[in-house]
């Protein structure tokens, strides 16, 4: 099967190549000069929130209850919640990585078929903040007797939560359109990337240890090895992205959305 970037593609595939560059040079030289560091750790957090925040939803659309979201400052999270049953169980533990891939692929499509950057921003903003505001602060405060959720988790959650949403926000209120268009491309390589690189660390712990993860509750509710929940979900992943990419490298767009790349 020939594969072959159509011409309207063109413009996009260079602004996601050059976010993808960027973010790969960021994480390199972090690796390299740690006092860089801190330029990724804001990108770490919302790959974070997204992952938590896909817990969440899942909760959410299972009936299931949530007592609390939190997100540390080494960029770990987690989400407490009372599964309502096996499937929603299965369905919260399998969220996170999956979701987080599938928030970075649904970016790629929104701007593949030119939808506006700036409301993908106010999109991006908005679902951090519901999750900081309902999930990070009010749940907890609901819960407060029953949540395993500290003062200090919270309160870190709720701020750099609060400053990730005001920061998108203004990606998409105050730039240009050129910039906000790449705001949403950057937004989307941080997904994916974090994703890619989440699940190889999640094989590593998974093939080397018994510590606690997602894949470990997948395999105490299905008896399947939590190695083996780890490869299904790098080969769903790999699918979603896979597909996101062709979109974006071929599928048509209106004529109308091409001023999405105009200054």
């Amino acid at each position: 099967m020939n594969f072959k970037v159509a011409n309207d593609a063109r413009p996009q595939i260079k602004l996601l190549l050059t976010a993808t560059l960027l973010s790969v040079a960021l994480w390199v030289v972090s690796f390299f000069l740690p006092i860089t560091s801190y330029l990724v750790y804001p990108l770490q957090l919302f790959a974070t929130f997204i992952h938590e925040g896909s817990h969440v939803l899942a909760a959410v659309l299972t009936g299931s209850s949530v007592e609390s979201l939190t997100v540390s400052p080494d960029t770990s999270g987690v989400v407490w919640s009372q599964p309502s049953g096996w499937f929603s169980q299965l369905f919260i533990s399998c969220a996170g990585y999956l979701g987080t891939t599938a928030f970075g692929t649904f970016l790629l499509v929104w701007l593949r078929y030119g939808f506006s950057a700036r409301l993908g921003l106010y999109i991006s903003a908005g679902f951090i903040g519901i999750m900081t505001l309902v999930f990070g602060l009010l749940m907890p405060i609901w819960n407060v007797f029953d949540t395993h959720a500290t003062f200090g988790s919270v309160a870190f959650t709720v701020i750099s939560g609060a400053i990730l949403t005001a920061a998108i926000f203004a990606v998409g209120r105050f730039t240009q359109q050129s910039q906000a268009n790449f705001g949403l491309a950057f937004l989307s390589v941080q997904c994916l990337l974090n994703s890619v690189f989440s699940l190889k660390t999640l094989f590593l712990i998974s093939a080397t240890t018994n510590a606690h993860s997602d894949a470990v509750n997948m395999g105490a509710a299905t008896g399947l090895p939590a190695i083996a929940w780890v490869l299904i979900w790098i080969t769903v992943s790999v699918v979603m992205m896979g597909i996101g990419l062709r979109l974006y490298a071929v599928s048509r767009k209106s004529t109308a959305s091409e001023s999405l790349f105009e200054d």
